[in-house]
C-alpha cells in the first residue's frame, strides 16, 4: 500500500513568552519537516528579538497580518484570553492549530472555536502535553489491556511553588489560577485513563499566598463507566511529591516525577501474582508532542490532544468552578 504523502509544515507562533522561546523555537531548530516562518508578539521589540532566533522567521505585532502570512500550521501560545479570537482567526485562514491550555475564558468560547476549527476543515490540537510522555502512553495502554483489572481509582497531585506576581496567571480576568494552570492538564489525565467523566466538584481557595486567584484547588471525579477519581493542585509548596496513581481491581500502577520535573520519571507497575517492575524514562516531553503533532498535522490526521478534549476539559473546569460555589 502506498504510504500517503506527507507535506512539510510552516509555522507561525503567536505569544513572546517563555514556552516560545524555550521550549517552541528549540523544537524548531530539530524538527526536520518543520519551519518557523513568523511569530507574533503584541511587542515588537520581543517578536523583533524571537525571529532572530530562526533564520527564516519574520517578526509581528499586528496579529491580522501575522495570520494572513504563508505558513499552514500555527501555535497558539500567549496569554489564556487571547486564545478564542485567535484560533477563531486561524481557523477561518485556514491554519492547521496547536492550542495552549486551557483553551479558552469559557466553555462557551471553547465550544465555537472547536466548531470553527471543524466548519473550516482545519486540525485543531491542544497543548495536554503529558499525552505525550512514553510513561503515560504505556500506562494507558496497559490499563486497556485490562492488566490491573478494573479502574476504580485515578489519583493525582500537581504542585509547584509559584510566588504571586504580574503575570496573567495570577488574573482571574485572564483565566489564571491553581486551578485552570494545573488541573486542566490533571483533568485531561484522568479523563485520558478513566473515560468520560459524569461528574466533577471540589474546592479551591487560597492557603498560603494571597492573590485574586486560587493557589490551592482539589477535586473529586465521578467516571461514566464506574470508578472515581481525586486531583490536588497548588501554586504553593516546594516538595511535594506529585505523582499519578490508577489503582485497579487486580494491580496499581504509579507514575513519580513525571509533573513539573525534568528529572526520569518513574513508572511502578504492582500486579497480583507477578514481581513488581519498574521503568524509568528521561524525555523532552514537549518535543515529544512536537513530534507527534508533526506527524499528525503532516498526515492531515487529528493530533492526540485535540480541540474536542479541550472544549470538554473547559466545560468540566466551569463545572468544577460552580461546585464551588454552592
Amino acid at each position: 500500500m502506498k504510504k500517503p504523502k506527507l507535506i512539510k509544515l510552516k509555522w507561525g507562533v503567536a505569544g513572546g513568552g517563555r514556552i516560545t522561546e524555550n521550549r517552541f523555537i528549540p523544537a524548531m531548530k530539530v524538527l526536520k519537516r518543520s519551519t518557523l516562518l513568523a511569530v507574533y508578539s503584541s511587542s515588537s521589540e520581543r517578536a523583533k528579538f524571537l525571529a532572530s532566533e530562526c533564520v527564516n522567521a519574520k517578526p509581528f505585532s499586528d496579529f491580522d497580518e501575522f495570520i494572513s502570512r504563508d505558513f499552514n500550521a500555527v501555535y497558539i501560545a500567549g496569554a489564556n484570553d487571547t486564545h478564542y479570537e485567535q484560533v477563531l482567526k486561524a481557523a477561518k485562514a485556514g491554519k492547521h492549530i496547536l492550542c495552549e491550555k486551557p483553551v479558552a475564558l469559557t466553555a462557551e468560547q471553547a465550544e465555537e472555536m472547536y466548531d470553527t476549527c471543524k466548519s473550516n476543515n482545519v486540525l485543531y490540537g491542544v497543548d495536554f502535553i503529558f499525552r505525550y510522555h512514553p510513561l503515560i502512553k504505556k500506562s494507558k495502554e496497559l490499563i486497556a489491556a485490562q492488566l490491573i483489572g478494573k479502574v476504580i481509582s485515578v489519583n493525582t497531585d500537581f504542585f509547584i511553588d509559584y510566588l504571586p506576581t504580574d503575570n496573567y496567571r495570577f488574573l482571574p480576568e485572564k483565566g489564571g489560577g491553581a486551578l485552570r494552570d494545573l488541573a486542566s492538564h490533571l483533568i485531561d489525565l484522568h479523563r485520558y485513563f478513566g473515560g468520560e467523566i459524569e461528574e466533577i466538584y471540589g474546592e479551591k481557595g487560597n492557603v498560603i499566598y494571597q492573590s485574586p486567584v486560587d493557589d490551592f484547588s482539589t477535586g473529586i471525579i465521578k467516571f461514566k463507566e464506574g470508578g472515581f477519581g481525586k486531583f490536588s493542585v497548588g501554586f504553593s509548596a516546594k516538595t511535594a511529591p506529585n505523582r499519578i496513581e490508577i489503582i485497579g481491581s487486580k494491580g496499581s500502577i504509579c507514575i513519580e516525577k513525571l509533573l513539573g520535573s525534568e528529572k526520569p520519571a518513574k513508572l511502578v507497575i504492582n500486579v497480583e501474582g507477578e514481581p513488581r517492575r519498574v521503568f524509568r524514562r528521561r524525555t523532552n516531553k514537549f518535543l515529544k508532542m512536537m513530534r507527534s503533532v508533526q506527524r499528525s498535522f503532516s498526515a492531515g490526521k487529528e493530533p492526540l490532544a485535540t480541540g474536542y478534549d479541550g472544549m470538554i476539559n473547559m466545560k468540566l473546569i466551569e463545572e468544577f468552578e460552580r461546585s464551588c460555589k454552592r
